[in-house]
Parts: structure tokens; C-alpha cells; sequence
């Protein structure tokens, strides 16, 4: 089956894509295109699929260069595929010839590009990691590898939308806490729930940090199951466990 991958003219001519579920090894609730080693899934149907990855984007496999994601601020400047790999939740490199990428399953993926300079990001952007700086951080790192920050586009890719991320007044008082004008990345649900925009959060704090173009694909993991893996889909099913979806970009 083909791959399914999802691009922006954001990060042209940069070879890139938010992979979707379809067209990998995997089966049962790992069906399809399953990236995460760190899934109860077969390791052999992940080496396969991360294969098939590396291809779409004309790289051999150990040429996907990621990190042990913790829903940190932490940022890694790429400078030799062969380094292990450490505890970070972003990326940044000059280096030609690699990918960086990201695993999610409702997490924001976010892939930077600065093709003048010759400089990609990509970063993991859960609430925690969003909250802790991350975005920021990525750019602040692209920026020392020599990307202007007026010249970075950063796309955001499948990740949950408002519509399906209910969220309890815990979670809302952290938020306001931080500031209180994030009180609008939230909208009203049933109770005392709340509704979570964490795009919006993502689109908001990338232009904060003056770069040139920010987006968001528009596409949400929680609602097109037969399209992405979701955590919390998965939660909500009580199923065991769920696959990771990858997110790559390489110069």
C-alpha cells in the first residue's frame, strides 16, 4: 500500500512529510505504518516501517536521527549521525544527508526549515513541552547553527484538535498561572471540562518567536482513526497500547 504523507509548500524544496498510518507492516492495533520502537509492537515490523520512511525520503534507515522523547524543553544540535541518542524532545542540525525526526500520536510534530541556510528543526510539542519553551528553543537553536529567525517556516502537522481534547480545571489553572491570556486556547465543555486548543498554543508561541511563517496542517489525530494513530483514542478504547506516528525533514 502507499505511504501516505502529508507535505507543506511551507518547507519546499526541503524533503519532508508527516507519515500517516497507511501503507505500513503492522497489524492489529498497531495497523499500518507504526514507528515507535518504544510500542509493544513487533520490532521487526517497526524496523520495516521505519525502512519504508527512510526511502520516501531517500535515506537509508539509520540515517533517521531522533530522540528519547521526555515532554521537555530540551534541544539537540545534530552534529554526527553516529551520536547515541539522548534525552531531548527537539532537534536542530546543518547536517546533510540525515532526517530529523519526531514520534506522536496527539502531540504536536513540528518540522522547521530555513532553506537558505541550510538548517532544519523538528520538535515534539506536547502541552508540557509547548509550555516549558520548546518551540522557542528550537528556533533558538537553528538560529545559532546560522538560520535567521525571519526566514524559519515551521509547519505543525497531525495532532488533536480542540473538538476532541477535554481537559479538567486543573489543567486550566496551570495555564493561567503561566498567563493569563492563555485563557483563549480554551473553550467551554460539559461540567467543569474544558476544551484544549493545542494548536492554537503551538501556532501562537511559534510567532511569538518571529519567525517568518507558522501553520498547522488542519488535521486531527483523534478523529480519523482509518488516518493516524491517537493516545488518547486509544485510552478512551481501553485498548493496551497504541503506534507513534513519525514526522521527518532533511536537507
Amino acid at each position: 500500500m502507499t505511504l501516505d504523507i502529508i507535505t507543506s509548500d511551507s518547507l519546499a524544496p526541503l524533503r519532508h512529510g508527516f507519515f500517516g498510518r497507511q501503507g505500513g507492516a503492522s497489524s492489529g492495533i498497531f495497523g499500518g505504518l507504526n514507528c515507535g520502537y518504544g510500542s509493544s509492537d513487533q520490532h521487526e515490523a517497526v524496523a520495516i516501517n521505519r525502512g519504508r520512511v527512510a526511502a520516501a525520503l531517500g535515506l537509508e534507515a539509520d540515517r533517521l536521527i531522533g530522540v528519547h522523547q521526555i515532554h521537555s524543553a530540551d534541544v539537540v544540535v545534530v552534529t554526527d549521525p553516529e551520536t547515541p541518542r539522548p534525552s531531548a524532545d527537539a532537534m536542530a542540525t546543518n547536517l546533510p544527508g540525515v532526517a530529523l525526526t519526531v514520534l506522536t500520536a496527539d502531540c504536536q510534530p513540528v518540522l522547521f526549515a530555513d532553506p537558505v541556510a541550510g538548517v532544519i528543526g523538528a520538535a515534539h510539542a506536547g502541552w508540557k513541552g509547548a509550555l516549558a519553551g520548546v518551540l522557542g528553543k528550537t528556533v533558538d537553536a537553528m538560529e545559532a547553527l546560522g538560520a535567521q529567525r525571519d526566514r524559519i517556516n515551521a509547519v505543525i502537522g497531525p495532532t488533536i484538535s480542540q473538538r476532541a481534547y477535554e481537559v479538567g480545571p486543573e489543567f486550566f489553572d496551570a495555564f493561567i498561572a503561566e498567563d493569563p491570556s492563555f485563557a483563549r486556547f480554551f473553550a467551554g465543555g460539559e461540567g467543569d471540562r474544558m476544551m484544549f486548543d493545542l494548536p492554537a498554543l503551538g501556532l501562537h508561541l511559534l510567532r511569538q518567536a518571529g519567525i517568518a511563517n507558522a501553520e498547522w496542517t488542519r488535521h486531527c489525530t483523534f478523529s480519523d482513526p482509518d488516518r493516524f494513530f491517537s493516545y488518547r483514542r486509544t485510552t478512551k478504547a481501553k485498548e493496551a497500547d497504541y503506534g507513534r506516528l513519525i514526522s521527518a525533514i532533511r536537507l
